[in-house]
């Protein structure tokens, strides 16, 4: 499925774009805030192509897409940029406040303030990385080059409370440009110049109407900016509706900032640069005092954080770190964690006797060597849970190691190889040691734990396991005997016959990587030698997609299928599809439920390939096939449920 396709039908599952009431993204997923979450279709988001996971946390629908999500959220933007933004406005002007949980609250707003700016704090930090790594070395030391180099890495820091505007304005539903007026009332040289020059002229406050401004410096702050953006957000309308319709564009800004740039100065200035010092000194202190079982805590869990979304809750606490101190404490702890779910992945590489899996766990345990781990957490390490665990012990380790040898980042970069020029501790060879650590004591639980007895249906040991030959036939020469197996529950296994004719091969062999690393459940792909999908069991047809290449069916007894027709056919549109069902209608076996032209399908340039996956297999013992290759019919046994 291409990204505009895939945005479509996100859009679609969310419950439309006027249901959105504000959408960010980070590295790897899609967030959402909508206005009704129940119309939020979690089950179908879960099965769509291309989509890793999809879950509800810190007040967000968050869809996992992984490395594409850019290329996906701006195909989604452009499906919905004026009416979107339009229902965004007409939501904020009519007060409409969706109820939360205020932690849930709390953490989607700092979530969605500071998502949009990761790709300047993130450019920024290499760009720093990388001049710190050429001032160790001693090249082009003092040279304009280097002094160039290092404003760039600089930039953000020196600039923070304008990125801050801009993206705090867009959360809180309020005028971006006055916003940057804010800003630039804390950063103006009348205030900073004055507050460098404090210990020169002794003056350290300025009157204002009887009222001390306190002359301080706000280049690098975080809350002060966020506090005044956020009250405007509410002054703003309040004075609208006061000044009358033809005086509002002379009178409404101006009055705005004769409140807000004061009151800013004066409250929220001092105000926030306070807080933000008393969480810095804080968690100083704290790793201080007890360094070593902070840094164990921060490491072990920051997975378990990157699965809910709420390691965005202390990105906050890292800026203001490294804005004020120079350096932070928390980074370090997420460069093991991340590193660590790096050696989980190469630890089910080795034991996986799947060649998918084992491509699998291959590519996404070099992606989280860079600091992206979601594809080898949801891909690889959370799917056998041992693994992801094991890099859990290990990144907690590794994280009280580096506590131990006071090991800080000097910018906000993904944590991972690249960004070791960042890093510093007692001794530099400490910050290489934790990486080889991490990467290598996962990789060694992950081996003693091993995952042959994993709980989720997916043993990488048994994934190509395949059925007696005499079994098989036996089975297949008695059909209705296996409608009988797989409807009764008390079985000792269960069966699932082929919804069509033709030729058997293995999953991996699907160009789609959704359905090739059995992101979507386990399962067979056919070759189909004749257009017709047919009923394998009794039961309910619980999703028909629009365009009708794919159904979602769940027998009496609980089993769940999906039988995708084809790879990428969904940009058909419905052409060569014919449906005899509807979606909620039951069904019995052997009933004809789609008709389709594999001639006309392969003309248009697209795969018949049809994969046939059991989609809720974490509830089973396994899934195993009854053949790897060669030729079916419908109604013969395919699939083993083991309970």
């Amino acid at each position: 499925m291409n990204n505009k396709d895939l945005a479509k039908n996100v859009l679609e599952l969310v419950g439309g774009e006027q249901n959105i009431s504000g959408l960010t993204h980070c590295a790897t997923r899609l967030r959402f805030v909508l206005k009704d979450d129940g119309k939020a279709n979690l089950k179908e988001l879960n099965q769509l192509e291309g989509v890793l996971k999809a879950q509800n946390s810190g007040g967000q629908v968050q869809i996992i897409i992984g490395a594409k999500v850019d290329a996906v959220y701006n195909e989604v933007k452009n499906l919905t940029s004026d009416r979107l933004e339009n229902s965004e406005e007409s939501a904020a002007s009519s007060g409409s406040k969706k109820k939360r949980n205020p932690f849930n609250a709390v953490l989607e707003t700092i979530a969605g303030i500071f998502t949009p700016i990761l790709p300047a704090l993130v450019g920024c930090g290499m760009i720093k990385c990388f001049a710190t790594v050429m001032a160790a070395l001693g090249w082009l030391e003092g040279s304009g080059f280097m002094v160039i180099i290092n404003m760039i890495g600089d930039l953000i820091f020196y600039f923070l409370p304008f990125f801050l505007a801009v993206s705090a304005a867009h959360k809180f539903k309020t005028n971006p440009y006055l916003a940057v007026a804010l800003a630039a009332g804390l950063m103006h040289p009348t205030i900073l110049n004055a507050a460098a020059q404090i210990a020169e002229t002794g003056v350290s406050t300025v009157d204002f109407l009887g009222m001390p401004i306190l002359l301080m410096k706000y280049s690098s702050s975080v809350i002060p900016i966020i506090l005044a953006v956020w009250i405007m957000s509410y002054l703003y309308p309040l004075v609208n509706r006061v000044i009358p319709k033809f005086l509002q564009v002379l009178l409404t800004p101006m009055i705005v900032l004769f409140i807000m740039v004061p009151l800013e100065l004066i409250v929220f200035g001092p105000v926030g640069s306070h807080i933000g010092d008393w969480l810095t000194n804080g968690i100083n202190s704290l790793f201080s005092t007890a360094g070593v079982l902070a840094g164990a805590i921060l490491g072990f869990f920051k997975p378990i954080m990157v699965m809910f979304g709420m390691h965005y809750a202390i990105m906050p606490i890292q800026i203001q770190q490294v804005a004020t101190l120079g350096a932070t404490v928390l980074i370090p702890t997420a460069l093991a964690a991340n590193l660590a779910q790096a050696g989980a992945a190469f630890g089910v590489f080795v034991l996986t006797k799947n060649k998918t899996m084992k491509s699998a766990a291959g590519s996404s345990g070099i992606t989280a060597l860079f600091g992206i781990t979601e594809p080898a957490i949801y891909g690889v390490t959370l799917k056998y849970k041992r693994p992801f665990f094991a890099a859990c012990l290990a990144g907690g380790i590794v994280g009280g190691f580096y506590s131990l040898v006071h090991t800080t980042a000097n910018a906000i970069a993904l944590p991972g190889l690249l960004a070791l020029g960042t890093y510093t501790a007692d001794r530099y060879i400490y910050v290489i040691i934790g990486c080889i650590a991490a990467v290598v004591l996962a990789f060694v639980f992950t081996l003693i734990a091993g995952i042959k007895e994993d709980t989720d249906g997916s043993p990488s040991q048994k994934t190509s396991g395949t059925v007696n030959t005499d079994q098989s036939n036996a089975v297949a020469s008695t059909v209705q005997s296996e409608k009988s197996i797989l409807n009764d529950t008390s079985s000792s296994n269960m069966l699932i016959v082929s919804p069509m004719t033709g030729e058997i091969k293995p999953i991996s062999e699907v160009e789609d990587q959704a359905f090739a690393q059995e992101l979507m459940g386990k399962g067979i792909a056919i070759v189909p030698t004749e257009g017709k999908v047919y009923a394998p069991f009794d039961g309910v047809v619980e999703a028909l997609y629009r365009t009708k290449h794919a159904i979602g069916l769940k027998a009496n007894n609980g089993v769940e299928i999906l039988i995708h027709i084809g790879v990428d056919t969904v940009s058909l549109k419905g052409k060569y599809f014919n449906a005899h069902i509807k979606q909620g209608e039951t069904i019995q076996a052997g009933d004809l439920l789609v008709e389709f032209d594999p001639d006309g399908i392969r003309s248009a340039g697209y795969n018949t390939i049809t994969s046939i996956v059991v989609t809720n297999m974490q509830q089973y013992g396994d899934v195993l096939t009854t053949a790897n290759s060669g030729p079916i019919r419908e109604s013969e046994a395919l699939i083993k449920l083991i309970p």
